[in-house]
This record gives structure tokens, sequence and C-alpha cells, in this order.
């Protein structure tokens, strides 16, 4: 299945991933039309850029700057609840990170099943499987019910849920709590 969600992805098409807070749907974070696609289907405001998750801390550091005391909070609690929000090392598609600010939002998921798609695929764009305001879905099935075959492949799979993650802006060299989670900094 791991393969078949890989080649959706190449293909420009939405996936859906567990994670280890909730299901989501993610694209390749440099396909425009992709993440168009991902915007459209979720019903998600323009204003409102998503993060990408990676496989590994290697992965990470290719995507953004991030060196010092956030490279050491990022190999204590990764894979795991922090988000990273850092400048980016790569262009991504418009929509993926915060392009007023110009950061980017890393994140590893301690989840299996993510781990497994992203060490194949590289990073993913990924934002949560539901429709922009309305609850969040914890499995596949339940995603499934919400967008139906608008996401090419579900990967099987459910969140734990909890906290959502602890927010870090690492992006001016300081390190500054943007939300508060599971991860105390």
């Amino acid at each position: 299945m791991i393969d078949a969600a890989v080649a959706a992805l190449r293909a420009g098409r939405v996936v859906g991933i567990p994670t280890d807070t909730v299901y989501g749907l993610g694209v390749d974070p440099h396909d425009s039309e992709a993440v168009e696609l991902l915007f459209e289907i979720k019903g998600r405001p323009d204003h409102k850029p998503v993060g990408v998750l990676v496989a590994d801390i290697s992965q990470a550091v290719e995507m953004a700057v991030i060196e010092g005391e956030a490279l050491t909070i990022a190999r204590r609690h990764w894979p795991g609840p922090l988000t990273l929000v850092a400048v980016p090392r790569v262009v991504m598609a418009e929509g993926v990170g915060d392009p007023d600010r110009q950061t980017i939002g890393v994140r590893v998921p301690d989840h299996q099943v993510a781990l497994e798609l992203l060490t194949v695929s590289g990073p993913l764009a990924v934002t949560s499987a539901n429709v922009s305001g309305g609850p969040e879905t914890m499995n596949d099935s339940e995603a499934r019910a919400v967008f139906g075959d608008r996401v090419q492949i579900y990967l099987e799979g459910a969140a734990p849920g909890g906290e959502a993650s602890t927010v870090v802006d690492i992006s001016a060299g300081a390190l500054t709590v943007l939300r508060k989670g599971p991860i105390t900094i």
C-alpha cells in the first residue's frame, strides 16, 4: 500500500495518512497543483498555510534551517509532538509554510505508518483530514466517510489522538514557544 500511496503522491494526488495526533491528508509540498487540490477538497482558507511532515532529522535539515539548540531539542523529541517553525532551505508550493514570515513548520510524527510512507516519499505537506472547521477524523474509515474518492489512497490506520504538538519558532535564532503542547520547552 505504501508503493501505491507514493505513486499517487507523484501523480499529484492527495493521500490519507494516520499520524500520532489525528488522521491527515498529504501531498507533495513542491507540487503546486497538488497543494491547490488539498486546499480545495478540505475547504481550507488560502491564508492558512500547511506544514511539512518528515521521516527523520536528516529530511528535516534538508527542508529547513535547524541547528544549534533547536537541533538538540529535535533530537530529544523526534519523532513526537514537536513542530519547529524554521526558515526553509527549499522552495515549496504556495500554501506550504508562511510566505509573510518566510517560515515552514516541520515535524517528525511518531506513527509507524506515517514514518514508513515519509521514508519512501520524502517530506509531505500534511493537514488534518477534516473539512476546514469541522471535526477531525481519527482513522482511514472516518476520513473516507468525509472525502470519499476525492482522496486517491487512504493508508489504513488510526491516530491515537491527544494534544496537538508543541510549536516552537526557531526562525529568528532564539526559541519562542508559539503553542504549548505535550512537550515543555
